[in-house]
């Protein structure tokens, strides 16, 4: 959070346009990206993306720190990509442990951004879901469980699941 940003904040609970309009410049992109990894849809994430913004600056004044701006709209967003998750009714496959054990050892190559974020974008919805949830939000699997309505051990079965097709996506691009 940088000085300016601080001042943004304190300006747009004043009702400062241009303040709401440079913090949706410095956070827009990083709040879409996470939103696209959890709906999968571009068009959806935008939509999600705006209502976000719109709710977060409605309620500017109940943010008591300044600092905290980033992790607060971040939690907005991710409620806003939950919401909707939720109201599409994510379908989380039944998946044996067994299945998913097999194989936990994953190669140690590296992986561009854009060949990872694709392959995480062909996973199944509800392994994409958790997924994103766990690794790339910080959740814990019981945070997930209740946010999504499922049990804690289907969001860890789901989260090794999306590792193994993850790795056999990975392994599959880098074979060609």
């Amino acid at each position: 959070m940088t000085e300016t940003q601080i001042v943004w904040i304190k300006q747009l609970k004043k009702g400062n346009e241009l303040a709401a309009f440079n913090l949706y410049n410095s956070y827009a992109k990083a709040m879409y990206s996470t939103l696209t990894r959890m709906t999968n849809d571009n068009d959806v994430a935008k939509d999600l993306l705006q209502e976000a913004f719109v709710k977060a600056f409605r309620k500017i004044g109940d943010l008591e720190d300044p600092m905290a701006f980033a992790g607060w709209l971040k939690r907005i967003v991710i409620n806003m990509g939950l919401e909707y998750l939720r109201k599409k009714k994510v379908y989380f496959e039944d998946i044996t442990e067994q299945q998913d054990l097999e194989s936990e050892e994953v190669d140690e190559k590296l992986v561009d951004n854009k060949t990872l974020h694709n392959a995480i974008k062909e996973l199944p919805e509800g392994c994409r879901t958790v997924l994103c949830l766990h690794l790339l939000e910080g959740y814990k699997h019981k945070e997930i469980a209740e946010q999504l309505g499922i049990s804690e051990s289907t969001s860890k079965t789901q989260f090794r699941h999306a590792k193994q097709l993850l790795k056999t996506k990975l392994q599959h691009h880098y074979e060609y």
